[in-house]
């Protein structure tokens, strides 16, 4: 092989060698740019996994205490219906007005649970009672000034 045929097949591979190298950048910015856009794929939808944790957390810590409310409800009416079912006919037996507001915290609930405790006790009413919707007035009072 002359001299020349050589340094034709050299020029022949460095530009094979120039094709494959640019082919091979071509494949690494293609390879990069879809990892990058799969990245922020992932990010974004860790960020809406992130946002509907954080509102079921939120939706659970409002069903709890829900549910506590509920259960302190619950034993507040199951204690006043063993106190009527225990109490005689023809006696005045008279709740104390701490429970029939045991569980209250705030204000609001306090007057909810007095209307509620109005309507049931009411003297006009067939299970009404007067000493027993004194002993609710004192206690509410009291309550409505401690209670801020």
């Amino acid at each position: 092989m002359t001299l020349e045929e050589e340094r034709y097949n050299i020029e022949e591979q460095r530009f094979l060698i120039e094709e494959q190298r640019r082919k091979l950048e071509r494949e690494k910015r293609e390879f990069t740019r879809r990892k990058e856009m799969e990245n922020r794929r992932l990010e974004q939808q860790q960020k809406l996994f992130d946002m509907k944790l954080k509102l079921l957390e939120e939706e659970l810590i409002k069903l709890a205490g829900e549910k506590e409310r509920v259960e302190r409800q619950k034993a507040f009416y199951s204690r006043v219906q063993d106190f009527e079912s225990n109490q005689q006919v023809g006696t005045s037996k008279v709740v104390k007005g701490e429970l029939f507001f045991s569980g209250v915290g705030n204000k609001q609930s306090l007057k909810k649970r007095y209307k509620d405790l109005i309507k049931i006790y009411h003297p006009d009413n067939v299970d009404g009672d007067k000493n027993t919707i004194q002993e609710i007035n004192r206690e509410y009072d009291h309550l409505s000034k401690v209670l801020i």
